[in-house]
């Protein structure tokens, strides 16, 4: 989420590994065993969802879940199901984190307790209440009070079984007795406008006329408002949230407007204790970025962008970042964000590259460890190379992960039923496809990547011009060990999977990035450097030259300096694709068309919608003639998560599965479609209904838009990277790593004083007064930014009503804000 406030921006971001549950409470039947999955819900809106593990009480899933979160939210759940072939799945337990407590799981492997779940705590969503108290002359002439309650709005209520047509409840509570009153219905939406008013007359529950909102038995009057879901169905209507407010909140003004949270309510149930649900694994990382203006990072940006031609690097601000983290992936992401927003990746990676080859001795453990130079460009390899990998192995890896051949070769492993040369054999033609896929893949591999293996190739045979082989070593330890057989072993971590595969088939998995793996190293004896006798036989028959020289002609090419054009790509690129719902063609200027549910596909040339994933195509929209790709306003259809596709003869309307989906959607679409020549600059955000533009008034259907188009994006699909978020980043860690900071420059000023003598072994210091300097300078901008940020922060609570659409009363995460910038303040709140 990227929310603009007065200059700064704000992103939040989740990266969740859910690895396992157990003790799965048995199904009450014969077989006791489940069918579980699990999901991801941002409050009560499901994101991701695993695949199912069958029969079993302790079902592993291994998966990994990155999303950058496009709203504001207040928990995080985690629900696991049961899955019902015949019935609706069957919930067993949840689990719920605040979003002000993901700090204290941060990064941490935890076993968190499954809950039970009721529909009495399921809430989610906020309401916006009037109340007031004004005297009224009734017909006996006397003086009484009346309470007057405004149900204005509600935002963000959970949608139930795919829909929600909410009403509220206002119910006065006195000591004396209770009235309720009841909103009308709101048909198919989740943000109601109710602006309904009720009265409620004071004197009928024994109240005293002059009513003081401030005497003692006035906190015992409450009204409570409740929002219901509506529904046909005999089970009755649905519980969605409740607020109580006190009557002593009314001031001397006798009135009241204020935003609530939805709050759950107790119905008592204590049927099944908790230990009794089971358990799940999850290693939760969330991260907030808040982006200041670009002229605030000026001088940070300076210093960073000389890491690349200062001598020696090791006093550059690039490489002291990747020496005070405590990991060196921590530093190597922002990093190399940063520099490819610039154009700097490849003389920084270089530059860092070629100082530890001139620290290593030995040429056959040139980049082995997880130092800097490796995690950056195991960093680059990663954003530049998802599609080169995608076009390379996708359609093996979905062959082999769909056809569950037998491959198993182990004497100890095989089963009765297998044959072990079929085996062998279906073994050894996997391995043949995936090796001539890779070795005949080198024109397609990203510049950015065949520039940066140049430089390692030239570095490692100026330092070790005895050896013949490291020119090709240097390279084939990132492009075969760190990017091919990394991505064959565990296919879903590169987005050439959705979800982890099964057993059987990552063991397949598992050994063809063996042979892979040894096939890049050019071993001169593949099978006499493994331990397991039956891979060393299966290596002998790729003994012959032929692969050696076709590995070294696949390094020969994509490390040479020749460049080639990578804007262009014949061959299709599949982007994104997955079910969507589509409004039916053919409007008309009465009735709204159905939305059907279809399997969407985006390559880099054309968008396409089948009924299913494996059926025909259904509509096919050339790439060239997407005009514009921008949300659509909810009260078009009254459903959330829409957004159009428009074309020179007609706009295509679609509603994603979520909130992430649909951001990801937009994003790629427009990415992929922005440098078409008849791009439109304004659109309607909301659609032609009833011969009408809604939202300007205009009834051609042809009128030109009334709203600026979204900002031009980046060229490049992948590489879409904002420089000052990622300048925030690497101040944050700097930030944070202060102590360490300091701890260098001390590392810094004793160097210096016993002239080169290392007393240090946590820190490479090649100039004691080069890296003095920059520690310096680093230190000063870490202090300005701090300063930049307090500010801010001190000027927002200043403008903050607690109350407002934006912290409504019941947020948690208001509190912990108040209570943060009291204790960070200089002076305090």
């Amino acid at each position: 989420m990227a929310a603009e406030a007065e200059g700064l921006r704000v992103f939040q971001k989740v990266n969740i590994k859910i690895g396992e549950a157990k003790n799965i409470i048995p199904y009450p039947g014969p077989t006791r065993m489940r069918d579980c999955y699990c999901t991801i819900n941002l409050d009560q809106e499901e994101v991701f969802r695993t695949k199912v593990i069958e029969k079993s009480l302790c079902p592993f899933y291994g998966e990994e879940f990155f999303c950058e979160i496009p709203r504001s939210f207040r928990q995080l759940s985690f629900y696991i199901f049961d899955r019902d072939v015949f019935k609706r799945d069957s919930s067993i337990g949840k689990v719920a984190v605040k979003k002000e407590y993901l700090p204290k799981y941060q990064g941490k492997d935890t076993w968190f307790q499954l809950q039970p779940i009721s529909a009495d705590s399921e809430v989610q969503g906020k309401v916006h209440v009037e109340i007031q108290l004004s005297d009224v002359i009734t017909d006996s002439g006397t003086v009484a009070q009346r309470l007057m309650t405004r149900v204005l709005e509600c935002q963000d209520l959970p949608i139930v079984n795919g829909q929600c047509d909410p009403y509220a409840t206002v119910l006065l509570i006195t000591p004396s007795g209770s009235e309720v009153k009841k909103t009308r219905v709101k048909k198919k939406t989740n943000s109601p406008h109710f602006d309904e008013v009720f009265y409620f007359e004071m004197q009928n529950y024994n109240i005293k006329p002059n009513f003081d909102a401030s005497e003692e038995d006035t906190d015992k009057v409450v009204l409570r408002v409740d929002l219901w879901k509506s529904s046909n169905l005999k089970l009755g209507d649905e519980f969605l949230g409740e607020v109580s407010i006190p009557l002593t909140v009314l001031t001397a003004s006798g009135c009241h407007n204020a935003w609530y949270f939805l709050q759950p309510r107790d119905n008592g149930s204590k049927s099944v204790k908790p230990e009794e649900l089971g358990s799940l694994r999850l290693n939760i990382i969330y991260t907030e970025d808040h982006v200041l203006t670009s002229e605030a990072y000026g001088s940070l940006k300076e210093l960073l962008l000389k890491s690349a031609c200062l001598q020696p690097v090791s006093a550059s601000a690039g490489h002291v970042l990747g020496q005070v983290c405590r990991e060196k992936q921590e530093a190597a992401a922002p990093l190399v964000h940063f520099f490819l927003h610039y154009g700097k990746v490849v003389p920084f990676v270089s530059a860092v590259a070629s100082a530890e080859i001139s620290r290593t001795q030995d040429p056959n453990t040139i980049f082995r460890g997880n130092s800097l130079a490796s995690k950056c460009i195991d960093e680059v390899m990663k954003l530049a190379g998802r599609h080169y990998l995608q076009i390379t192995l996708g359609p093996i890896i979905d062959e082999i992960c769909t056809s569950h051949k037998p491959c198993e070769i182990d004497p100890g492993k095989l089963k009765e039923s297998d044959n072990p040369e079929t085996n062998r054999e279906n073994l050894r033609q996997y391995v043949d496809r995936i090796f001539r896929a890779i070795t005949t893949s080198g024109a397609r591999c990203p510049t950015v990547m065949c520039d940066i293996f140049f430089s390692l190739r030239e570095c490692a045979v100026k330092h070790f011009q005895g050896d013949q082989d490291v020119q090709y070593t240097a390279v084939s330890s990132f492009i075969y060990l760190r990017f091919f057989a990394a991505a064959v072993l565990t296919p879903s971590l590169f987005q050439l999977r959705p979800h982890y595969p099964d057993p059987s088939t990552s063991r397949t998995l598992t050994l063809i990035s063996k042979t892979i793996q040894t096939l890049g190293s050019l071993s001169k004896s593949k099978s006499g450097s493994v331990k397991e006798s039956y891979m060393a036989a299966f290596y002998d028959h790729f003994s012959e030259e032929e692969y050696t020289a076709a590995v070294k002609d696949f390094l020969d090419l994509i490390s040479s300096s020749q460049r080639w054009d990578q804007n262009v790509i014949e061959t299709p690129v599949t982007l994104k694709e997955g079910f969507m719902r589509k409004r039916a063609w053919g409007r008309k200027c009465c009735g709204l068309k159905s939305f059907q549910k279809k399997w969407f596909r985006l390559t880099n040339h054309e968008f396409i919608y089948r009924k299913n994933k494996g059926s025909g195509m259904l509509h096919r929209i050339p790439v060239e003639n997407i005009l514009a790709v921008e949300r659509l306003e909810e009260e078009s259809f009254n459903k959330k998560n829409m957004f159009q596709v428009i074309q020179p003869e007609r706009t295509l309307y679609i509603q994603a599965t979520n909130c992430v989906e649909a951001r990801d959607w937009i994003n790629i679409l427009t990415k992929v479609s922005q440098s078409n020549r008849q791009r439109l600059s304004t659109y309607h955000p909301l659609a032609f209904l009833n011969d009408l533009w809604p939202c300007c008034g205009l009834a051609a259907d042809s009128a030109p838009g009334c709203t600026p188009c979204t900002g031009v994006l980046p060229d490049n699909i992948e590489l879409d990277i904002d420089g000052d978020r990622e300048t925030e980043r690497i101040f944050c860690l700097f930030s944070r790593y202060m102590d360490r900071l300091e701890k260098m420059q001390e590392a810094c000023g004793s160097k210096a004083v016993y002239h080169g003598l290392e007393l240090n072994d946590d820190f490479i210091i090649d100039d004691p007064q080069e890296t003095y300097k920059t520690l310096k300078q680093i230190m000063a901008f870490v202090r300005l930014l701090k300063l930049e940020h307090a500010q801010y922060k001190r000027e927002k609570f200043r403008k903050t009503r607690y109350g407002s659409e934006e912290y409504p009363i019941g947020d948690s995460n208001f509190q912990c804000f108040i209570t943060q910038l009291s204790e960070n303040s200089a002076h305090g709140i």
